[in-house]
């Protein structure tokens, strides 16, 4: 796919030029992205990565899973734990559509994930070779951004767009499908981090008189309400937040993914909203005159009824992801950007 074309920084090159297959430049690429850990069940079509992987055993921790999904889902959790992107890897065919839950589960909980698969020989595509699966346009609903390898010189800046898009802006899932001969390909390697992608704009420039339109709101406000979600985990705002619900005395309710950003036992954390939370803070989310939603995405295990929600309220939406906006929820005044800034 080329509808995203790398923005290079000359000053972040790293030109340390030396000859070595694809199937190695992938391990470079991975150490050089920080990567210490995945998870994966090989395959075939991607044995020649996993015989470069053993070369790196002392660098790159492979955890073996009993079923593809397993390694998704497992990425995932230690995306979350660790903060850093999660990567999963297996073989063509029935291996790389066994990730597809737990890429849609990533996109859904926008969570830092690069999948990487194993493809037949370029030669075979579109010949239904054996374990031959377009991958690629299976995984385009749910993944951020996906891309085929068919050439070795290739895999280094696929790999540094695939890592930043993943983390960037509203983080989520890539997929990296690699043909069989890229990889034992011969070529020059280097390795540039992506800094930036054309037509990518991963945290839309915020409008400071949107930022003053919420604030009057919310200082005429009699009952107002903070609901969070992940966003303010992801954005590292936990600390900001915590200033906000104190300062201006608000009692705040959380998504289940935003669980853990301020302790359960603080006065103005009134609980999880929803149809699984807690019953003051769904009865005060229709009572509130102005609620104000931080990094959530007003789905439907929050709000249950879209007639009946939230209905006495004003509401002011801050969220990074353009396309949650007015989705489910009309918004009196929606901030665009992430939940820190």
């Amino acid at each position: 796919m080329k509808e995203f074309e790398t923005i290079k920084k000359n000053n972040t090159s790293t030109k340390i030029t030396e000859t070595i297959t694809g199937c190695e430049a992938v391990v470079k690429c991975l150490l050089a992205e920080g990567v210490d850990v995945l998870y994966g069940y090989p395959g075939g079509a991607i044995m020649p990565v996993y015989d470069e992987l053993y070369k790196y055993q002392d660098k790159i921790h492979h955890v073996l899973t009993r079923h593809e999904q397993g390694a998704t889902h497992a990425a995932q959790g230690y995306a979350r734990i660790s903060g850093k992107t999660g990567v999963a890897i297996a073989t063509s065919g029935p291996g790389a559509t066994n990730l597809i839950t737990g890429i849609a589960d990533a996109q859904i909980d926008s969570t830092p994930l690069v999948c990487i698969t194993g493809q037949v020989g370029s030669h075979l595509l579109g010949s239904d070779a054996f374990q031959e699966t377009d991958i690629v346009g299976i995984s385009t609903p749910v993944t951020k951004w996906n891309h085929q390898i068919t050439s070795a010189s290739e895999i280094p800046e696929v790999f540094a767009k695939a890592f930043y898009i993943a983390r960037s802006g509203r983080p989520g899932p890539v997929l990296i499908d690699i043909t069989k001969d890229a990889q034992f390909e011969t070529f020059e390697f280097s390795y540039d981090k992506c800094k930036g992608v054309r037509s990518y704009n991963p945290v839309p420039n915020t409008d400071i008189s949107k930022i003053e339109e919420a604030a009057t709101l919310i200082n005429s406000a009699k009952k107002p309400m903070i609901v969070w979600g992940q966003g303010v985990i992801l954005g590292k705002a936990e600390e900001q937040l915590k200033a906000v619900i104190e300062k201006a005395n608000i009692p705040a309710a959380w998504t289940i993914l935003g669980a853990s950003a301020i302790p359960t036992s603080h006065p103005l954390n009134i609980g999880m909203v929803g149809m699984h939370g807690n019953y003051a803070p769904n009865v005060l989310t229709n009572q509130c005159d102005v609620l104000i939603a931080i990094g959530m995405r007003f789905d439907d295990r929050v709000t249950g009824n879209l007639d009946t929600y939230a209905k006495q309220a004003k509401v002011i939406h801050f969220e990074i992801d353009p396309a949650e906006i007015d989705k489910n929820v009309k918004t009196e005044v929606a901030v665009l950007g992430d939940a820190k800034t």
